[in-house]
């Protein structure tokens, strides 16, 4: 059974401000978009919580890029779970959906023992946000290490790091079950974030683990007992009031902050989407030379490639990758 709350969240991002704090936010929910992403691929149990983790972050802070931008993350560690990528395409115009789509590469043989905490499972090595504004632009990309055992951590300090905005996330993922229906996973987010100064700057230093900023170093004063006050209030948050769908959004919101002045703006609708054709894939080969080419090219004389966000097919004659071109 659907309740109307499901229908009406399920799949938005909302953004918020609470002024009395001076602190924006978002309360994402995925709920068909999340089965989308995981469905293209038989993901092992720490795979698909970290896929889903980094599908919600993705979904909350994409939400604040310009229309037709494009935001990625990309997760890199030297342990079984070697990648993490994902993608959100902003709508083309005001009332579209945004885009979502992820995948993960790890090695299955390492994953024993890694139910209890799948951040492990990535070693050492790095979290990037990539920020795409279209042609004719160079791409953005912040970079910080993988620490503080979680993926919503490494984006907390990416943005204090790279932007000196203090920033917290309160993320929930879980498989629900209804009776007589396989078991479906749903996730829900917050995110708050200190309104950016003109001049932000870090008051004494890096506290953070590997000498990296936190939101400590960055505020002082009454801007940090606001901050403290409101990441209070935000610990409070239980993880059935984040992945809903009995408790919607704006009830959360005002459960949490009704004493911060929450006021909310249009919800951003998002959906599983993914960009690859069959143009695309030609262009991506067409780097080869002709013998990479011949060694791709199957018994059948065909090429065959694969999208590894939404799984799709594609054979392509050699000849229309230039092969001809390059002998």
């Amino acid at each position: 059974m659907t309740i109307a709350g499901q229908i009406a969240w399920d799949d938005t991002v909302l953004p918020f401000q609470l002024d009395r704090a001076d602190t924006r936010g978002r309360v994402a929910r995925l709920d068909k978009t999340l089965e989308q992403v995981l469905d293209q691929h038989a993901y092992p149990a720490p795979v698909a919580a970290l896929v889903a983790e980094a599908t919600l972050l993705t979904a909350l802070i994409g939400q604040t890029v310009k229309l037709r931008w494009k935001l990625s993350l990309q997760i890199r560690g030297d342990g079984p779970i070697r990648l993490i990528a994902t993608d959100y395409f902003a709508p083309a115009s005001e009332g579209e959906v945004g885009r979502l789509r992820a995948y993960a590469s790890y090695d299955a043989d390492r994953l024993e023992g890694l139910s209890g905490n799948p951040f492990a499972g990535l070693g050492k090595g790095m979290f990037a946000i990539l920020i795409d504004q279209g042609p004719g632009t160079v791409p953005y990309q912040g970079i910080t290490p993988l620490a503080g055992g979680s993926l919503a951590s490494c984006a907390e300090t990416y943005f204090a790091q790279s932007e000196q905005l203090p920033t917290r996330f309160a993320l929930g993922m879980a498989e629900s079950f209804t009776p007589g229906h396989p078991g479906a996973w749903r996730s829900g987010g917050v995110m708050i974030q200190h309104m950016p100064k003109a001049s932000p700057f870090a008051q004494g230093g890096a506290t953070g683990e590997g000498g990296l900023l936190t939101a400590d170093d960055i505020l002082t004063g009454d801007e940090a007992e606001d901050w403290n006050r409101v990441t209070t209030l935000l610990e409070t948050v239980e993880l059935t009031e984040l992945v809903g769908p009995h408790v919607t959004p704006d009830q959360l919101l005002v459960r949490l902050f009704h004493e911060e002045t929450p006021r909310v703006f249009e919800a951003q609708p998002v959906a599983f989407g993914c960009t690859c054709s069959q143009e695309k894939v030609q262009q991506s080969l067409s780097i080869y030379s002709a013998k990479d080419i011949a060694h791709m090219t199957t018994d059948q004389g065909t090429v065959t490639a694969d999208c590894q966000f939404c799984g799709a097919h594609y054979v392509l004659d050699p000849e229309t990758l230039g092969f001809e071109a390059k002998r």
